[in-house]
């Protein structure tokens, strides 16, 4: 599969609320009550619920436009503030606005809090959610409605903005809460996780049996095109009106943090659909997103660029990124106050030498991304008899090894262009090199990075593997 371009509007329509991450180390319990005492050390911001459906459809490319309601507060203005363009958002001064902090140490969340007083949107309230949504509608190919059971998807507010949605030939899409489906009829599709669609039907939801009979059940009894069910690790499940019924397997291997996963599916879904994908398709991609999302800390997105390797890893590519993909991996995690290594080499036969040197660089930072040169590249270094094994054998056996959190690749004799591109925090080379000689070292002193000599074993190479090979020589034991 190739992923289309998503580059087309989205509207989301739904509760938008502010969340705040602290996050510090934790070493002691509080002589006050057995609780860790935190010591906080940053602290971040970013739109949360529906602002996150927003967030993830920019990280993948689209162009989100979204409403919803915001009190006349100062959490009111931080929460237009980090939203930026795509907001939409109706001020109202009885309204306040959802903040929800949670409180991580050691990459573990210990609290979240909650400060809301949910209900629903008056009339008034309601007016300004869907002025200017005629406007923005005709231009977009879908419409997500997120509801998080905060108050803003009343009745009125669903029914009114599906039908402008099909008025404009868009298609809908609905995350929903609460018991009431019958406030998005004429939706396309709606996503209800396993226990959501157990509790809308009063059905069991445990098999794939019992979740078909529930959503048809529901399917019945509201007017929705298709029930597409998450079921966490199970994956998802497509219950079509009329159709067949598909199955998508989950495809997370580490879960960190579930925070606004489901965010991510929808916007994924949504995208993926109103680009022409088919709905097995669609939810796959969808699949791939969330097991990217939950693998990360906090209220994450995911970028176009990191599905795109997910989805070239899966059919073949091994642990390669590409180099967008490890750029867009690298902010990320200098974002979190991780420290960043790169290394690079041919690494055509991995042997004692490249695991010591790896091993080593590791413990002078925090994440170490590992980049190869291309096949051609390695050509033109060692002689067409080079590489011995492919970029993609090469960088799956790299990638293989506990020191190495990232491999992708580069072209060129050196490279000086990717070091550019995505500024490490450490720069790392073996000890037969001196700083002056190594490529990228000025660049990366420029912006306060530092480059580290690492001990080699000696007689380690892997032309003298193959020189010996070729002769038929046994390796003198050391």
């Amino acid at each position: 599969m190739v992923i289309p371009t998503f580059d087309h509007d989205v509207i989301v329509v739904g509760d938008v609320m502010l969340d705040r991450f602290v996050y510090g180390s934790s070493g002691r319990l509080s002589p006050e009550a057995p609780v860790p005492v935190v010591r906080k050390t940053r602290e971040t911001m970013m739109a949360g619920g529906a602002g996150n459906v927003a967030r993830n459809i920019a990280a993948l490319g689209g162009r989100p436009v979204l409403f919803g309601l915001a009190g006349c507060d100062s959490a009111g203005d931080e929460l237009a503030r980090v939203i930026g363009a795509p907001a939409r958002l109706t001020r109202s001064p009885d309204w306040k606005t959802i903040v929800k902090l949670r409180v991580i140490a050691q990459q573990q969340q210990i609290v979240r809090i909650d400060d809301e007083a949910p209900r629903p949107a008056t009339m008034a309230e309601a007016a300004g959610v869907l002025e200017g949504l005629a406007e923005s509608l005709p231009r977009a190919r879908a419409l997500i409605l997120s509801d998080y059971g905060k108050g803003v998807l009343t009745p009125e507010v669903c029914a009114r903005a599906i039908t402008m949605a099909r008025a404009a030939g868009a298609l809908c899409v609905v995350d929903p809460k609460g018991r009431d489906y019958a406030r998005y009829a004429g939706a396309d599709f709606v996503t209800p996780n396993a226990s959501e669609l157990a509790e809308v039907t009063g059905l069991p939801t445990g098999t794939d049996a019992e979740v078909e009979t529930a959503a048809r059940a529901l399917l019945a009894r509201v007017d929705i095109g298709a029930v597409i069910a998450t079921r966490s690790e199970k994956g998802m499940m497509l219950i079509p009106r009329v159709g067949e019924v598909a199955t998508s397997p989950a495809t997370a291997q580490e879960v960190f943090d579930v925070s606004g996963a489901g965010d991510t599916v929808i916007a994924t879904l949504a995208l993926a659909l109103a680009a022409g994908l088919p709905v097995p398709q669609a939810m796959h991609l969808a699949n791939l997103a969330a097991g990217i999302v939950v693998a990360k800390l906090g209220t994450a997105v995911c970028s176009f660029a990191e599905l795109d390797h997910a989805l070239h890893a899966e059919s073949g590519g091994g642990g390669l990124l590409r180099p967008a993909a490890a750029a867009q991996r690298l902010r990320e995690w200098q974002a979190e106050g991780l420290r960043v290594g790169f290394a690079n080499g041919c690494f055509d036969i991995l042997h004692a030498g490249h695991v010591r040197l790896l091993r080593e660089a590791r413990r002078h930072c925090d994440r170490l991304i590992v980049a190869l040169n291309d096949d051609a590249s390695v050509s033109r270094l060692k002689g067409p008899a080079r590489p011995i094994n492919p970029l993609v054998d090469r960088a799956a056996v790299v990638a293989g090894l506990g020191a190495v959190d990232a491999v992708t690749w580069f072209g060129e004799d050196t490279p000086l262009e990717l070091i550019l591109a995505l500024r490490p925090d450490r720069l790392f080379k073996g000890s037969d090199y001196t700083i002056d000689k190594v490529v990228g070292a000025r660049e990366i002193h420029a912006w306060g990075g530092e480059t580290v000599l690492l001990d080699l074993l000696p007689g380690r190479s892997t032309t003298g593997i193959v020189a010996r090979a070729v002769a038929g020589t046994p390796e003198v034991t050391r």
